[in-house]
């Protein structure tokens, strides 16, 4: 029986890492407050964000570390806050997400 609940819930887990690759988890950890794909909103569209970093090496880890700290001056006056609801992981995900955005 235990066997059988940790199968489902390593397979659930998986699946879900799918799901989170999306405005699902955008969605679920507030950036689309501030956000959206193809257009601006307070912060700069995802798909401009994807655009001003692509081919840049380090643009994963230098966009991980933006979004759960938070930064100022790139995209104007308005600050983009910490994001201490977003897991590293999750940030990850998000960033991989939004660096594929076209």
């Amino acid at each position: 029986m235990k066997r059988s609940l940790l199968v489902v819930l390593a397979m659930s887990a998986l699946a879900s890492s799918g799901a989170m690759a999306s405005t699902d988890l955008a969605k679920a950890k507030n950036c689309m407050a501030c956000h959206a794909v193809a257009n601006k909103l307070v912060g700069p569209a995802f798909k401009d964000v994807a655009a001003k970093y692509a081919g840049q090496k380090d643009a994963e880890a230098k966009l991980t570390a933006k979004v759960l700290k938070g930064g100022s001056g790139t995209w104007g006056a308005v600050p983009m806050p910490a994001n201490p609801q977003v897991s590293e992981a999750e940030a990850k995900t998000l960033v991989k997400w939004i660096m594929a955005q076209k």
